[in-house]
């Protein structure tokens, strides 16, 4: 995809900033109106540039040369173009000035905006622009990427048009600098200021993660909804193209726990080598277990659809043997009845009983009589049984 193709996005709305710039010092953190001349002077200190997708897009040749006169490195053209693509998805790729973190999000969009969402072509994914029916938080669900580009002393992100991470964790970041006495006192430790963009670039792939993590309890009891009406007897159940397409979409997001894995693995191998190469190694592995956790419940949801439907179709089945054991009992019952009645409509002349003033109530009687003992055979038998449950 060229970065033409890659760049015909949306303008972002009106209330969100293009580009977000923090100064991270220590346990300091402050928001500049600009972007600066020339890196801070602290040692450890770096800067985060965060910017929209679209910002990024409208202002695309003056920031990439604040970057690069920031880091004296320029971004690849492809690294550029992957950065502003919102159909890539999770990957990683290592340069020798800086790596590059393509991480798909996986949060679910309030009303109006999974509509816009849904509606803009480029900032939803193929297989989530086509789910129009299923459970409602499946279509909700948007997978759109954040793109990191991570040097030794700039983190550079893209976020999504509405900038729902970016915002949340500057807002957590700006939380986390306030001092012991004004604020949270576990604000200053280590889950408090990120000491490093790479540092940073994990943290904020860990909050994507638990981004569906917060989904769960919400995505299960939509869910169990289908199955109980799946195993409902007396439920005609119709719905099976939003079934389907929501098996589609939990392996969608089963392939996308996937392609995050590797993403995260690739990049904590690179980042080993680094001087903190240890908390950031211990930072990933957090962020791959978080992953796993989603993964594994993801797979127990799909697995869940799979038996209930698999109920489904033994339910009717022993339904439908229910009902012709009852109907074979009843033809059963009838078949001697049908055999007198066939015998005295017979056209002869002289025949037992035929003129007998008493006939047809012996008859009556008999045929009663044998309708009655057959049948309860036939429930002593439990052909004719009502199932237990229903």
């Amino acid at each position: 995809m060229t970065t033409e193709a890659a760049l015909a996005t949306p303008a972002p709305p009106a209330d969100v900033a293009p580009l977000r710039v923090f100064v991270l010092e220590g346990t300091q953190v402050r928001e500049l109106d600009a972007i600066p001349e020339r890196l801070p002077d602290a040692p450890g200190a770096f800067l985060w540039l965060a910017a929209t997708r679209s910002g990024l897009q409208a202002a695309l040749t003056p920031w990439l040369l604040a970057v690069q006169r920031l880091t004296g490195v320029a971004l690849l053209d492809l690294h550029v173009s992957d950065l502003l693509n919102p159909q890539l998805g999770s990957r990683h790729d290592e340069t020798r000035d800086y790596d590059l973190l393509v991480f798909r999000r996986l949060v679910a969009l309030d009303g109006a905006a999974g509509t816009a969402a849904a509606a803009d072509g480029a900032e939803a994914s193929p297989a989530r622009a086509a789910r129009r029916s299923g459970p409602p938080i499946l279509r909700r669900i948007d997978t759109t990427p954040v793109g990191f580009a991570v040097f030794d002393r700039v983190l550079l992100s893209v976020h999504p048009d509405d900038g729902a991470l970016r915002e949340a964790y500057a807002a957590r970041l700006l939380g986390a600098a306030v001092p012991e006495a004004a604020g949270d006192a576990r604000s200053l430790g280590s889950r408090g200021v990120p000491t490093s963009p790479a540092d940073m670039a994990l943290r904020m792939t860990s909050q994507i993660v638990d981004g569906y993590l917060g989904l769960r309890r919400e995505l299960s009891r939509q869910l169990e909804h289908w199955q109980v009406e799946l195993l409902d007897p007396r439920s005609r159940f119709s719905n099976w193209s939003a079934l389907l397409q929501a098996r589609a979409a939990l392996h969608e997001i089963e392939e996308l726990c996937e392609d995050q894995r590797h993403a995260i693995d690739s990049l904590s191998a690179v980042l080993r080598q680094a001087e903190d190469g240890e908390l950031l190694r211990v930072r990933a592995s957090d962020v791959l277990e978080h992953i796993e956790r989603v993964a594994r419940h993801v797979t127990r949801l799909e697995h869940n659809v799979e038996t209930a439907v698999q109920m489904h179709f033994s339910v009717q089945g022993h339904r439908t043997n229910d009902i012709m054991r009852t109907l074979t009992a009843i033809t059963a019952i009838f078949l001697p009845l049908n055999l007198i009645t066939g015998f005295f409509g017979m056209n002869f002349e002289f025949m037992p009983l035929i003129h007998h003033q008493a006939a047809f109530w012996w008859t009556v009687a008999l045929m009663a009589g044998i309708a009655l003992v057959t049948g309860l055979v036939f429930w002593r038998k439990r052909y004719i049984a009502r199932s237990g449950g229903r």
